[in-house]
């Protein structure tokens, strides 16, 4: 799927998920006014011997204002407790995880699976064009992993011990790589909200548990306790009914999204047995893909595989059945799974022999981007949000050449704040005495040593290298403490004003840290449409690509003015500009990159529809002259990360 068809389809979506809410709720409404009548009615008797519980007013007349209070009763018990468990999902992922019982796992590790585990994260994160999120480790022997998070800035991936087990490097690609689908297809923000609506409706059957317990030990039972205890069971009916309406939403809205983020998996690796075997892994498991966490359920839909056992499977089930999984991957397979005392330690490789006639690889439906040669318009806008196996090659070849010392540090949490300040330190010696002072007064311990250490080693970093290495050192980032964090983002905030100027790596690499770290330490609200076409917010188009065509030594001037020209009719734009003025914005210097973020942050505003001819627009600026210089790369990466459109690692030249 296309990744902008993806975002308004995840938006619509949401308006779906609140219609099935709206009628689940309705039809608990009705349950309990039903309830609390035939309760009255039973009540009846007690109050009045003579009555007839069938046609007491209890039963047969119960008060119109009666319904209402009853109906607004219920409302508010079902908003309250929605209310309550949104607060708590909106800490992202990492309250996810956390409650689920994951514990994060280390940037640095040095255990192997973990470390392997590591590595393909990062190698995913960095073709995906998406900051690399932290991993959370659950002691579950389940073969099984999630996504959470209400953002890309704030997502964290979530493994069972299981899978780590279980699963040898292809395996484990895979399932990585649906997970990251679930990521760029804006799956993530649906999964949490529907983690607090589903607490609402099942909020009403929590209370019929206590009611029955409470009554059931009080030993007033026999005491006119007979209707509180119907009230209870009828409650605790009530309850599994909105357990039912619950899982059958989240079978409506989870299902085929599962399917989807498969193939987008295959895709991406190119390797259809990898993700095939992770899933017939799970079938000859013991433990399955069950997890045993007892608060499970109300995330279920989040995980790879079915992680709870359900009555009626085939209706409510949050994922589709595993065969029809693996068989829409490998028409080929055979419908056996392996024996269980084969997997362990990855095992099961002898079971996994190639079949006769069966292709070991896709053909992919798209091509990456290898080389900046290769590239044009379309290519590039494909790209965004749609990574393939050639994106992943060119991201394990950019970390592999990585200097290895300072790759050490993006995953230590002192080294990784070092490197970032290492990566801000000026050319000119007064400058870069003045950006001491602040480091050796304000740093925590430890890390100006550190910065030392990584300037001794005289390595030659260029901008494509800083960005993969900025991309690498955010799980050891986000590691840090709230207050580690404020002090670490001031301390980056001054160290590039000291000189009263803002450089073009300065400005993206603040925008990415702000973009990546903010919506994790910090609540950020989301960005509404206000923009429905292009055309609306011209001015800031064209100040957009005024700023990308600066940076080619061949775009200057009335040439400029008509690359735009030429760029936004690739994207179907309608000019009605004057040529003088384009030339005179041109020509107008963005020192500090004010007016880049005044346009930036309406363009944000766009509808994601619109946002591919923006793109097209863009590209078509920076490949005017065949060739994606440094600079015209880090620009382009910070103006796709603003714009929320996770943009695959290219080549430059």
């Amino acid at each position: 799927m296309d990744f902008f068809q993806a975002q308004d389809k995840a938006k619509r979506k949401t308006g779906q998920l609140v219609l099935l809410f709206c009628a689940a709720v309705l039809g608990l409404i009705v349950l309990t006014n039903i309830l609390l009548a035939l309760t009255l009615g039973l009540a009846g008797p007690q109050i009045n011997p003579g009555a007839n519980p069938l046609t007491s007013p209890g039963l047969a007349s119960i008060p119109f204002t009666q319904w209402i209070t009853t109906s607004l009763a219920v409302l508010t018990v079902i908003g309250a407790a929605t209310l309550y468990k949104y607060l708590q999902v909106r800490g992202g992922g990492r309250a996810v995880a956390e409650a689920l019982g994951g514990t994060p796992l280390d940037p640095a590790t040095s255990d192997s699976k973990q470390r392997r585990l590591q590595n393909i994260v990062e190698e995913m994160a960095i073709a995906s064009g998406l900051p690399v999120p932290p991993v959370y480790l659950l002691d579950d022997p389940a073969i099984n992993a999630f996504a959470a998070g209400l953002s890309p800035g704030d997502a964290v991936i979530g493994i069972t011990q299981g899978t780590l087990d279980m699963l040898n490097r292809e395996e484990l690609q895979g399932v990585i790589g649906h997970e990251f689908s679930h990521i760029l297809n804006g799956d993530m923000r649906i999964n949490l909200r529907l983690i607090a609506i589903l607490h609402g409706i099942l909020f009403i059957g929590l209370i019929g548990q206590g009611l029955f317990r409470g009554r059931l030990y009080s030993g007033r039972s026999r005491d006119g306790g007979a209707p509180i205890i119907a009230l209870a069971v009828g409650l605790l009916v009530i309850g599994y009914a909105g357990t039912f309406f619950g899982n059958l939403i989240k079978a409506a809205v989870s299902r085929q999204r599962e399917f989807l983020a498969d193939s987008a998996s295959v895709q991406f690796t190119r390797n259809p047995d990898g993700l095939s075997h992770a899933l017939q892994k799970i079938g000859g498991a013991v433990s399955g893909s069950t997890i045993s966490r007892f608060n499970v359920n109300e995330s279920s839909h989040m995980f790879f595989g079915q992680a709870v056992s359900l009555f009626m499977n085939n209706l409510t089930a949050t994922h589709p059945p595993l065969g029809k999984r693996i068989k829409a991957i490998d028409p080929h397979w055979q419908g056996t799974f392996p024996e269980a005392g084969k997997l362990e330690g990855g095992g099961a490789e002898n079971y996994f022999a190639p079949q006769t006639g069966k292709s070991a690889n896709v053909n992919p439906a798209a091509s990456g981007l290898a080389n900046s040669s290769a590239l044009d318009v379309v290519d590039l806008k494909n790209s965004v949000g749609n990574p393939t196996a050639d994106n992943l090659e060119t991201a394990q070849q950019l970390i592999k050449s990585s200097n290895a010392i300072w790759m050490h540090a993006a995953h230590d949490i002192w080294g990784a704040r070092a490197l970032v300040y290492t990566l801000l330190l000026d050319q000119s010696q007064d400058i870069q005495d003045a950006q001491w002072t602040i480091l050796v007064d304000r740093a925590d311990a430890g890390v100006p040593e550190y910065v030392r250490k990584l300037i001794e080693t005289e390595a030659d970093i260029n901008q494509e290298q800083r960005l993969i290495l900025l991309s690498a050192s955010m799980p050891a980032l986000k590691s840090l403490s709230f207050k580690q964090y404020k002090n670490f983002m001031g301390i980056v905030v001054d160290l590039i004003k000291i000189d009263e100027r803002i450089q073009l790596f300065e400005w993206v690499m603040h925008r990415i840290l702000v973009k990546d770290l903010k919506g994790h330490y910090e609540r950020i609200k989301q960005i509404k449409t206000r923009h429905k076409k292009l055309e609306g917010v011209s001015h800031e188009v064209y100040e957009l690509l005024a700023a990308l065509a600066r940076l080619s030594p061949n775009q200057q001037g009335s040439l400029a003015s008509g690359l735009q020209e030429a760029a936004l009719s690739v994207s179907g734009f309608t000019s009605t500009r004057n040529p003088a003025d384009q030339v005179a914005m041109l020509d107008t210097p963005d020192p500090n990159f004010s007016t880049l973020n005044r346009a930036l942050h309406e363009l944000r505003r766009l509808h994601p529809l619109e946002k591919p001819r923006l793109i097209k627009a863009c590209a078509a600026t920076v490949l005017a002259d065949g060739n994606i210089n440094q600079n015209e790369m880090a620009l382009l990466q910070g103006i796709a990360a603003t714009l929320d459109c996770p943009l695959p690692p290219l080549f430059s030249k």
